[in-house]
């Protein structure tokens, strides 16, 4: 039987198995730790490795890529003795894959208790409601701590993000009655400012309704004053102007008898209204005597 053939198969058939088992594809952003006889060799990166077979074995498999870590809630204790449930989210990566083998068993759960335990110191610095404010201060604080204690890792912690924090329910209702009178008391104040806006407009208006009325009525006695000092003065420059006329009337040739006739016309007629007005009548002791009346009225008109 010719067995030549068929050492020459398993020959064949081994050495695939080897080339198999030798060969390694690291991906793009990806280390391969290679430890021969137990001992580290080398790192291998992105590309096609041959290994030494029966001596060489990948001891670790590093992604190169920034990785995004679960932080598991906790309870923390606040400065004023709250209990609340805290979560993040630790984001880092590797960039010494050597130091990742060996400086620390699992750098992944050193870095996720780090966390968790400078979150329960830094949340124990402050109160509960300045845990909802800090969150940056808070994210910086765990991010410096991580970051210089898994500098010896060869990891570098890029961010930290808080996810939630949850407080007792007491502590949300206690919180949700005092956001709700926070909002009542705005509003109540809103609404006063408005009343108070809308009073001051209100007087604003009558002021200037006073003042336009005020200004109005000046200007209508400033022009009623003006109206009836022109309507005093023509009337006085017409009665100027009627006694010059009867003054020239008078001088020209009868016009002192026409003043005596109209004169005398004028007491009759008054004379005669008396009586017929008042049941006593007072007669003067010279009623005959009408030229000596007439007379006195025209001395008197040449004085004036």
């Amino acid at each position: 039987m010719n067995i030549g053939p068929i050492v020459a198969a398993g020959f064949a058939v081994l050495a695939i198995i080897t080339l198999v088992n030798t060969a390694r594809i690291v991906p793009q952003k990806s280390a391969y730790i290679v430890e021969r006889l137990g001992k580290y060799s080398r790192t291998l990166k992105a590309g096609f490795h041959i290994l030494t077979p029966f001596m060489d074995r990948v001891a670790y498999k590093h992604s190169l890529k920034e990785v995004a870590v679960d932080v598991p809630p906790q309870m923390c204790i606040t400065r004023d003795n709250i209990a609340v449930e805290v979560d993040g989210v630790l984001y880092m990566q590797v960039l010494d894959p050597v130091k990742a083998s060996y400086g620390i068993e699992n750098f992944l759960f050193a870095s996720t208790q780090l966390s968790q335990t400078t979150m329960r110191s830094e949340i124990g610095k402050l109160e509960l409601d300045k845990t909802f404010e800090e969150r940056d201060a808070i994210n910086a604080a765990i991010i410096r701590a991580v970051d210089k204690a898994s500098d010896p890792w060869g990891i570098k912690i890029t961010r930290y993000e808080i996810k939630n924090i949850h407080p007792p329910q007491s502590v949300r209702d206690a919180l949700e009655k005092q956001m709700r009178a926070e909002r009542e008391k705005r509003a109540t104040i809103y609404e006063s400012e408005g009343t108070r806006q809308a009073k001051i407009n209100v007087a604003e208006g009558v002021k200037q309704e006073a003042i336009a009325y005020s200004e109005g009525e000046k200007m209508k006695r400033i022009n009623e004053a003006e109206g009836l000092a022109k309507e005093i003065e023509l009337v006085a420059i017409a009665t100027a102007e009627g006694i010059r006329k009867i003054s020239e009337a008078i001088e020209m040739p009868g016009g002192k008898d026409a003043v005596n006739l109209r004169v005398a016309e004028q007491y009759i007629g008054e004379f005669g209204k008396l009586a017929q007005e008042g049941n006593t009548l007072i007669i003067p002791s010279n009623l005959s005597d009408v030229g000596g009346m007439v007379a006195a009225a025209t001395s008197l008109i040449k004085k004036v």
